[in-house]
């Protein structure tokens, strides 16, 4: 069986990029940029006085003068005045105004004495420096200049960036429709009776979640009993309209596991089946003939949420045209032993070291149909199959649940 990093890259590979379209700036958040956002002038594009209080020249105050003439208000929004020519001239301005011409820098009001027009700066401590309350012109960027380059998600820190650049439209990724397709006769929906044999759904609903939280709202739900020809049918349909689809359950050897057979005869090719690794072993992917991605999970709630955050939610990213960051490193808390040669997806509690680095104390759910037992965990480490004991402060690769 593959290795989980064997089965990201051929997951990777076979995954297309989703096109691009124009949205919005005020419907821009969250999504992926997909061209790069450049600054269309100067930033700041003015000398802009950053303190209340009073532009001078600090050659005079430098020459030993301590008393100025109060010639006028510069306010943020008017243009910029210039200061005159008289040695003892200043100007009050506000935070956020342009810097009159011919002042250099600011003293802010706190250094200051006032008696109409007449200011005095209080003290010995002014810095008469060129530039002090100032943040020059071009300091941040210049005209041009990229600012945010394709591949980020955009946040509200990118979307203030975009509209000071004048950006009133983005070019993005398209979002993909997804379907989350629940399999069991087993199942019944939440607010129905449930009989002692029966179990209700959790997993498409534990899936939508996390899916939106990534920042991919467009989800439907969809279930499917153990009967082939209700499988044929509506799996079909799921294939044929939505970009993204995933199965949990029914993928394994079972005798009703009709599901890998079934998505062969409608002629998704499947890349790979089964994934050396604990939890989520079955875990089956394939590619549709109109290049549809399949995921198919093991059913068992651990596994399910193991396996979409360490394949698919990584292939949406892809997808996207998001760019990889990498991913946390933790110290474990506690030695870990477990059988080669399966890699182990370890749920972890994560708190601050002694070192202030971050400890991942391992929380083994009690099996992998225990979804209750991750509510205490923050995600998990992947320790590789390579070998079955872990000391108590190896370094490992953390991925928190969403």
């Amino acid at each position: 069986m593959l290795s989980p990093p064997e089965a990201e890259k051929l997951i990777l590979e076979n995954t297309a990029r989703c096109h691009r379209e124009d949205c919005a700036l005020a419907a821009a958040g969250g999504r992926v940029l997909r061209s790069d956002i450049r600054a269309d002038r100067d930033l700041p594009p003015f000398n802009r006085v950053t303190m209340d209080g009073y532009a001078l020249r600090s050659a005079e105050v430098v020459a030993g003068r301590r008393a100025f003439r109060v010639e006028g208000v510069q306010a943020a929004g008017m243009r910029a005045f210039k200061l005159g020519p008289a040695p003892d001239a200043c100007l009050e301005v506000m935070t956020g105004a342009v810097a009159p011409d011919g002042a250099d820098f600011v003293v802010p009001y706190e250094q200051t004495k006032r008696e109409g027009v007449n200011v005095t700066l209080a003290g010995e401590g002014v810095r008469a420096e060129p530039g002090a309350c100032i943040h020059a012109r071009g300091s941040d960027h210049r005209t041009g200049e990229v600012i945010i380059r394709a591949g980020a998600r955009l946040t509200g820190r990118e979307i203030a960036v975009a509209a000071a650049c004048g950006y009133g439209t983005l070019s993005v990724s398209q979002q993909p429709k997804i379907a989350v397709v629940a399999t069991g006769d087993e199942l019944v929906e939440v607010d129905h009776p449930v009989a002692p044999h029966q179990i209700r759904r959790s997993n498409d609903y534990a899936m939508r979640a996390a899916l939106a939280s990534a920042g991919y709202p467009h989800v439907a739900r969809f279930h499917l009993r153990d009967v082939r020809h209700e499988i044929e049918h509506l799996l079909w349909h799921i294939i044929a309209e939505y970009d993204v689809v995933v199965i949990s359950g029914g993928v394994s050897k079972g005798k009703f596991d009709f599901l890998p057979g079934e998505l062969d005869r409608q002629g998704v090719r499947r890349i790979f089946q089964g994934v050396a690794q604990r939890p989520g072993k079955p875990f089956w992917f394939g590619i549709s003939a109109r290049q549809t991605p399949v995921f198919a999970l093991p059913g068992n709630p651990v596994s399910a949420y193991t396996c979409l955050h360490r394949f698919v939610l990584p292939a949406l990213a892809h997808a996207s045209g998001l760019s990889p960051a990498p991913l946390a490193q933790v110290a474990l808390a506690a030695k870990v032993v477990f059988p080669a040669p399966l890699a182990y997806l370890l749920p972890v509690k994560l708190s601050t070291g002694p070192r202030v680095e971050s400890l991942a104390t391992p929380k083994p759910s009690n099996t992998s149909g225990d979804f209750a037992g991750l509510l205490g965990t923050d995600g998990f480490v992947e320790l590789p199959a390579d070998q079955a004991e872990f000391a108590a402060g190896t370094i490992v690769p953390f991925r928190p649940w969403l």
